[in-house]
């Protein structure tokens, strides 16, 4: 009878759930078209859990994508968008107002909606699709409780129309913006000299190499696609729709397009630039008749004054705060030098920022490629590229404005002096390119574009100082010595490169250390044997390293010993690193490295401890900021930081409760493409698909991502289907 009564049950619950889904089509017409919309649109799930979304129309592939990477971590894709839209305040509390101010002031809520209408219609459906996409899969799962947005809207996109981590908009300083706005008053940072201390923390970017056939035991073009993001910050996907549509690689967690990725003829990887693309204009504001001007050349002309009122959370109920935005021509002001005004001019241009992103998955050669990038709306990246048909370039930046040569840019600049506007963006043709260089190899690691090809690569007097003032750094170094001696290249074989495992970051500074205790003579004898556990070091990490602890901990608490000491100011990090090796006392060297001894043995027993057993991945739930807990379990790991050349890069640190450090950032999502007649690919994403403890594949790829064990990427629909762990329309059943 028991065994009855639950069947009973469960037969009458499962008929009450038929039955309200049954009345939610019956009343709620939108969620019926949501319902017939996902019916278009196949998502096969591979063995890793990688979606591979196949649709008729781009916009149903898009639908499909967004409603895939909802189900894989809604929470990122929510997140994102509170913090893009300016809604940081009503989930984080009033002390994210000024990160919400900074949204509103270079785009209202108005304005978004405006551009989306002023999109074209194709881009219109793409908005659409994201939106409904993402409506439908909280309209399929009543069980996710958003924590702010529980409905998304087809201007969102409009906000966060790059798919870099912030986008340029995350370089203007809160700061600023909270003294400003919030007390009127200058920041006081802002009225020192241009000098400022090197901060000591794991270098945000990537790496991306471009390989040419006469290189490759193929005769084919090889990619090397690099991120060195914060792990789980992009998912891996495969969008393919019957309008030619058929793009794989990262996505950043709630765009529609395919950020660093491949189709099958071309492949794009993007680099943190520092081309000068954005530029502080000193206004000359006074009061006037009552009102605000400006004064711009022989002209007075009125500040544009508006009001903005944004909620914040105020413990269990939501207050409000309005505030005046400023704007000149320039655009809004961000800050104030002194008693003067500053507006902070960057790249907006949200349509076409989009346009671009979405139409660079499609492309089929060099030619078009050349061709889309002269929308020049993708400001904060470099770009390498490679084809199918043999050819690969790059690109320093892509949205650089015309300024006259007269002025710095680098400072801030007299904003009542027409002469300094900008004066249009550069053709692509003006800026540092490089198409098919003698070396057949060309790489960019956030570095500067004069070392891309070696002794090919562009020539730093063509070009006006702004458009290049990258420096290098340790893994441009590591990488063009690397690449210099390639022949005969498989995808192994470059991976073997991408993951080579010297430091030339040490090449200095540890052969300085040991030479200061060579010339002090015995007065350390406590020092001898981990002194020479270095010497004896070949500058390599390895899981089992010790000289690698011994190394790394001595680097970083010498650099953040020296880094905020004036003689420090200004120094590019290379050169801060490279002059603890040889500009400091030799007395300071040894007792940083005896404290360094000293915190080893306290923490962990013994200085003599293996790398692997203090530098750790650990991802114990979901969260967004992940809690560390030496506690918990955690996996070994033989990557280093970038800041030490590591060209596969492992950013790891101590948190509040930890001896151990973990990592955070580097190797994120990496993929390797060989094109040809047909396009091969592996691949690897930290950690796993899912960011729900619950999946399988949640960390699916953690102990593969440490032993360094890529999969091969299904990219053919048979190869697909082959590997498939779920096939199914968006809010329905397994097929």
């Amino acid at each position: 009878m028991k065994t009855i009564s639950v069947y009973v049950r469960v037969s009458l619950l499962l008929s009450l759930l038929f039955l309200a889904s049954c009345a939610q089509d019956a009343v709620d017409p939108e969620y019926s078209r949501l319902q017939a919309r996902a019916q278009n649109v196949t998502i096969i799930r591979d063995n890793f859990g990688v979606p591979h979304i196949y649709a008729k129309t781009d916009a149903d592939a898009v639908f499909g994508l967004l409603y895939a990477q909802s189900e894989d971590d809604f929470n990122r894709i929510e997140q994102n968008y509170i913090w893009a839209t300016g809604r940081l305040a009503e989930v984080d509390g009033e002390q994210a107002l000024f990160s919400d101010l900074r949204a509103r002031l270079y785009m209202t809520t108005d304005e978004a909606r405006a551009a989306y209408e002023a999109a074209p219609e194709w881009l219109q459906k793409l908005c659409d699709a994201f939106a409904d996409g993402v409506n439908f899969y909280l309209a399929s799962n009543p069980q996710v409780k958003p924590r702010l947005l529980t409905h998304f809207e087809p201007w969102m996109p409009m906000f966060f129309s790059e798919g870099s981590i912030g986008g340029d908009i995350e370089q203007i300083d809160v700061a600023g913006i909270r003294e400003f706005y919030g007390e009127g008053r200058a920041l006081d940072a802002r009225q020192e000299a241009s000098a400022t201390p090197v901060e000591f923390k794991e270098p945000s970017g990537s790496n991306g190499f471009a390989i040419s056939g006469k290189l490759t035991e193929s005769g084919n073009a090889m990619l090397l696609i690099n991120p060195h993001t914060s792990f789980f910050f992009r998912g891996e996907v495969h969008v393919v729709s019957e309008e030619g549509l058929n793009a794989y690689g990262a996505v950043t967690w709630g765009q529609f397009f395919v950020y660093q990725g491949f189709n099958e003829n071309t492949g794009w990887m993007h680099t943190s630039t520092y081309v000068d693309f954005m530029d502080d204009f000193v206004e000359d504001v006074f009061e006037k008749d009552g009102k605000l001007v400006y004064r711009y050349g022989d002209e007075i002309r009125p500040v544009e004054v508006s009001e903005v009122t944004l909620k914040y959370k105020d413990g269990d109920r939501m207050a409000e705060r309005t505030f005046p935005m400023y704007h000149t021509s320039h655009g809004p002001v961000t800050h104030m030098i002194g008693d003067k005004w500053v507006v902070t001019k960057i790249n907006w241009d949200p349509v076409n920022a989009l346009r671009q992103s979405f139409i660079r998955t499609k492309l089929a050669n060099y030619a078009e490629f050349r061709d889309m990038m002269n929308i020049r709306t993708n400001s904060s990246n470099n770009t390498v590229f490679a084809d199918s048909s043999g050819n690969i370039a790059y690109f320093h930046g892509n949205f650089i404005p015309k300024r006259n040569p007269q002025f710095d840019y680098s400072k801030p600049v007299d904003g009542s002096n027409p002469a300094t506007d900008w004066q249009g963006l550069h053709d692509v043709d003006e800026i540092v390119t490089l198409l098919n260089p003698a070396t057949g190899w060309l790489q960019n690691t956030n570095s500067t574009p004069f070392t891309a090809a070696a002794e090919f690569s562009p020539k730093r007097e063509d070009y006006p100082t702004y458009m290049a003032p990258d420096a290098e750094n340790f893994r441009g170094l590591h990488a063009v010595r690397v690449l210099a001696g390639a022949h005969d290249l498989t995808l192994d074989k470059l991976l073997d490169i991408a993951y080579d495992p010297y430091l030339p970051g040490f090449e200095k500074l540890i052969p300085g250390l040991v030479a200061a205790y060579d010339r002090a003579g015995s007065s350390r004898p406590e020092l001898a044997a981990a002194i020479d556990v270095l010497r004896k070091w070949d500058l390599t990490v390895s899981a089992d390293s010790v000289a690698m602890t011994l190394a790394h901990f001595y680097g970083v608490a010498y650099s953040d010993k020296v880094a905020g000491q004036p003689e420090a100011y200004d120094m590019e990090k290379m050169d801060l690193i490279n002059f603890l090796g040889t500009g400091t006392p030799d007395e300071e060297r040894l007792q940083v490295f005896a404290d360094t001894i000293a915190m080893l043995e306290a923490d962990f027993g013994s200085w003599n401890t293996q790398w692997s057993d203090v530098n750790r991945y650990q991802r114990i739930n979901g969260a967004i900021k992940q809690p560390f807990n030496d506690a918990e379990p955690s996996l070994g790991v033989g990557m280093a930081s970038g800041n030490w050349g590591a060209l596969a890069s492992f950013g790891a640190k101590r948190y509040p409760g930890t001896k151990r450090i973990y990592g955070t950032s580097g190797n994120s999502f990496i993929a390797l493409v060989e094109f040809g007649p047909k396009v091969k690919a592996i691949s690897m994403l930290a950690g796993g698909q899912s960011g729900d403890p619950a999946s399988p594949h949640f960390a699916d790829q953690a102990q593969r991502y440490v032993d360094r064990e890529f999969k091969t990427i299904a990219y053919y629909r048979d190869d697909v289907a082959s590997r498939a762990e779920r096939t199914y329309h968006p809010g329905s059943a397994d097929l």
